[in-house]
């Protein structure tokens, strides 16, 4: 048994069962703090009767779904419309697998990763593991059979196709910077400093690779101001209004998995990961438990962080239109992400890519394009001025929009 407990395999197997539960609680008080993030934005309350300070309220919400009638209507397709939250629940909880949550601990002389999974692939695993989630949607919408969560099915796949393609972009940019695809080295990169005190994170040499990130995150997870497919002034809440009880909370469970493994992942491409400048544990060479704990508590403070940005953005914005969310992917993000992998070949190509003065210059560039490309543009736009009197009284003059009184 002790064997079994000092080796990776057996190290995998209990970091997995501890991450996934972890997870399944962070996903239940997610939805406390949102609540009380929103009233404390709105100078409310927020939960405050089920326990102290209402921290029992997610132990309360879970009874609820739990022991609610559970409906199937008769119009549904029955195995499809079981299996769309499987499905998405599924894939949300298996994207943590590739994090690095505490870089290695030393065990019995042996050195293991304190990870569930190191592939050499690890980064293309997180990514396609998140773009399997519009299939729940997707599965959703359809199988429900009503025209409302059709159109927010709808309206995911092409949302989600439309911003994978900046956020792909953006992961280009940190390979071709980091020259590898494994999460863990990505980390250990990022834990050297400039002129010995400014860490060596991707976010100072990309900030607009980190902030498209970021915001393609958001449409990913369905949040607001990217929250098209469940809009519910427009759906009455899109892919998911004709399920309830069990199988409705596990598409918001699968929405806060979703923004913790994104949280993590950006934490990790850009932010070094569990690495804290001046906190000597965090460093790579720190093997022993202290360390451990020690680096999985800086990570969670990061992924914290994000979550909080999130939350904080949903009771902020308001909610795009369909045509603004698309018009923002296509004609904003993809040309300035593709302008930033070209950016990043060339300063590969020149041996400056982990120079910050080239990289920032660079940024701060095409910045300045996309901004002088915008007002242009826009300017263009509304220069165009229609005479709508005129057009108007014109109308009426040719009898338009006339309607003879009944005789």
């Amino acid at each position: 048994m002790r064997e079994f407990l000092t080796s990776q395999f057996g190290v995998s197997v209990v970091l997995a069962f501890i991450v996934l539960n972890g997870l399944m609680g962070a996903t239940a008080y997610c939805i406390y703090f949102e609540r009380k993030i929103s009233a404390w934005i709105q100078d409310r309350c927020g939960p405050n009767r089920v326990g102290p300070w209402g921290l029992l309220q997610p132990i309360a919400d879970g009874v609820k779904f739990l022991v609610k009638e559970d409906v199937i209507p008769d119009h549904v397709d029955k195995p499809l419309f079981i299996l769309a939250p499987a499905v998405i629940f599924l894939v949300a909880f298996i994207g943590f697998a590739a994090i690095p949550w505490g870089g290695q601990l030393k065990l019995d002389g042996l050195l293991v990763d304190i990870q569930v999974a190191n592939p050499d692939i690890g980064l293309l695993y997180v990514l396609g593991v998140a773009s399997m989630g519009v299939y729940g949607v997707v599965l959703g919408g359809w199988a429900s059979n009503n025209k409302y969560s059709l159109f927010g099915a709808i309206r995911a796949s092409a949302q989600m196709l439309s911003y994978e393609i900046p956020m792909g972009l953006c992961i280009i940019v940190v390979v071709l910077t980091m020259g590898t695809l494994r999460l863990e080295e990505i980390t250990i990169q990022q834990t050297g400093y400039w002129a010995g005190w400014i860490p060596q994170w991707n976010v100072f040499l990309h900030p607009l690779a980190f902030l498209i990130l970021f915001i393609t995150a958001l449409a990913e997870s369905n949040r607001t101001p990217f929250d098209m497919a469940e809009a519910e002034q427009e759906l009455v809440g899109g892919y998911h209004t004709e399920y309830s009880a069990l199988k409705f909370g596990m598409f918001f469970l699968a929405e806060y998995a979703h923004m913790i493994t994104a949280s993590a992942f950006i934490s990790v491409l850009f932010l070094g990961g569990w690495h804290l400048p001046g906190l000597a544990w965090t460093q790579p060479e720190a093997t022993h438990w202290g360390a451990v704990i020690a680096k999985v508590a800086v990570l969670s403070l990061k992924i914290a962080f994000f979550l909080f940005v999130m939350m904080w953005i949903r009771w902020t914005l308001p909610r795009f239109r369909f045509d603004q969310l698309m018009h923002l992917a296509w004609k904003g993000l993809i040309p300035v992400t593709l302008a930033l992998f070209v950016l990043t070949t060339l300063l590969v190509f020149l041996g400056h890519q982990r120079s910050p003065l080239w990289a920032l210059g660079g940024n701060l560039f095409i910045l300045i394009a996309a901004l002088l490309t915008a007002s242009l543009s826009g300017r263009r736009v509304t220069g165009r001025q229609v005479n709508l009197p005129a057009i108007a009284r014109a109308s009426h003059a040719a009898g338009v929009g006339r309607v003879e009184a009944p005789r």
